[in-house]
This record gives C-alpha cells, structure tokens and sequence, in this order.
C-alpha cells in the first residue's frame, strides 16, 4: 500500500548502520540510533549523515527528554547477520555490554549511563521509550536470546533525574514499541513474536490498571495474522496506533478500537522496518527505518502526527 497523499516514500539517507529511533530536531535534521555500529547520527535535509555520538552496545529506541537531552535504550549489541545483502541482528554477542538506559549529549557526544538493573535485576535489552507529561519514561526491555535460552521481558517506568526506577508489567512475551495515546490515558505496546499490541489505561505514572476482561497481560488491541512480527510504534494525532511491521516491510496503522486502517510498505522490500516518527509542518510527514537496508525514508502521512513530549 502507498501514502494516499504522494503515492512514494522517499528515499532521504542512505549508508546508516542499522538505523533506529528516530526523532525530528528542531532544527530539522532527524536523529537515529545506529545499533550495529553503537553510534548515534543526524540526517541532515539533503540526506547529510553526521555521527553526533558513540554509545556503544546496541543502541536501540531514543526520545527528548525534558533536559533536551537524548534518553537511549541500549539493548547490549546482537550478532549480526547478511542475509542477501539485508543485516538482520540475531542472539546476544561475545561482547554484549549488558542493557542500560542512557542520556546523551549530541552537542558535545557526551554519553552517560543512568540506569541498568531495576529492584537487583539488571537490565537485558531496553528495547524503546515514551516520556509521560511528568519526567518519567515508559520503557520496554526486550531482553535478549542466546544458543539454548531466551529472557522474559517486561515494562519500567522511571525518572529522567536518575533517582527511580519501577517494574510497570512483568513478564511479556518480547516487548518492543510503546506509546502513549494523545491524552496520555493509555499505554500501548507491541509484542515482537506474538504479533500482538496489548494497551492499559494508566492509573498513575509508572501504575497500570488491571483489566479484568483479559486473561492477557493487558486489553488485546489486535493480533496481526500470519507471520507478521512487530518492532517499534509511534501514535498518531487521532490516537492511531503505527507499529513497524517486520518481515511484511511495513508501517501499519491500528485504529483506536482496534481496527488495521492501513499498510505502507517501504520501495525496496526490507524485513527490518523497525521504526516510524513525525515532523516537518503540521506533524504531517512520517520519517521510517528500514534498518537492514541502511534507509530512511520519509513520507506525507495522511492524518497529522502526534507531537511528543519535550520535542517541541
């Protein structure tokens, strides 16, 4: 499917390592995580990539935080793969530096480790990150695979200042893209290998409410068919729910109650489009990761985005 408004995405930066995490600038340039080679970059309008910061492991989602600096999930590095001519990531490397949450400087590349255990467990793989209207951050962790074992993953809430960290929901099944909705209510998230986004109303910050209607960890949002797996999300202006759809090579739009509204696919098929963000005039272009294939791409998205906290 393309966007209703141009027909094309368009190709706008070449070259990145794995790109994740995007965020739109003030200035205009799009910010990225590049996982594979621990670097944070820019892409400037003419498609200018400029590494701003090295962090290390495997940096993964990103947001403004309300200091102005970057907040990073930090999944510890992958092993990494060629599968004709994609790079997929894969088990926990050699070199796995353990999972952390970090705050990060791009002006000056200085890079800061601000959390990585929570109550003695330490972190595995922080996975992608939303901030609340209050200084807190939703963050999920993935976790990470080896050769004979696979971590249970789940949801923390924590301080930008560094002074707390809570447990939100435990265990989840490969938790991957969060999102607030535009009221900051409900809590969304995707779930990487079942294929499903599950959402909570929020009793508090950091506190979910039970759903007594679910046998599930949260409200069942929608379970994609087949084998569709999912990575990370932003929301747009109408509440809409766009999740990065793997191995499809697609944005996916799930409405509010539930409904899939719509699949924009990528030109050049890619199983790692991971990742979708919004900017430029009216929150009406969408800036999309297609990560295997070193891509981003930018598009005129048919609703207006969702401005996040801090970004403005």
């Amino acid at each position: 499917m393309t966007d209703q408004a141009t027909g094309t995405m368009t190709l706008i930066a070449t070259g990145l390592e794995f790109p994740e995490g995007p965020i739109v600038l003030k200035d205009g340039r799009v910010l990225v995580v590049e996982i594979k080679s621990g670097t944070l970059a820019t892409v400037s309008p003419d498609g200018t990539v400029t590494r701003v910061a090295t962090v290390g492991g495997g940096p993964n989602g990103a947001a403004i935080g309300p200091d102005g600096k970057v907040y990073v999930c930090n999944n510890g590095g992958f092993e990494w793969y060629d599968i004709d001519g994609i790079v997929a990531p894969g088990p926990q490397p050699a070199d796995y530096i353990g999972g952390r949450i970090q705050r990060v400087d791009i002006d000056t590349g200085a890079v800061e480790d601000l959390y990585t255990e929570c109550d003695g467990h330490p972190l595995r793989g922080p996975n992608d990150i939303v901030f609340d209207t209050n200084g807190g951050f939703y963050f999920t962790d993935l976790g990470k695979s080896r050769a004979r074992d696979v971590d249970k993953g789940g949801i923390y809430y924590a301080l930008a200042d560094g002074s707390s960290i809570r447990q939100v929901v435990y265990p989840l099944d490969h938790p991957n893209g969060i999102g607030l909705s535009p009221d900051g209510t409900k809590l969304y998230v995707a779930e990487t290998i079942t294929g499903r986004v599950w959402t909570w109303d929020i009793e508090s910050p950091g506190a979910v409410k039970p759903d007594a209607t679910s046998p599930g960890p949260g409200r069942l949002l929608y379970n994609f068919f087949g084998y569709q797996l999912l990575d990370s999300m932003a929301i747009d202006g109408d509440g809409n729910v766009c999740v990065a759809t793997l191995v499809t090579g697609a944005i996916s739009v799930i409405s509010p109650d539930g409904q899939l509204l719509d699949q924009y696919t990528v030109p050049e098929q890619d199983f790692f489009v991971t990742n979708v963000c919004f900017g430029g005039e009216g929150y009406r272009t969408a800036y999309v990761t297609s990560s295997g294939r070193g891509l981003l791409y930018s598009m005129t998205w048919p609703r207006a985005g969702l401005q996040l906290n801090y970004e403005a």
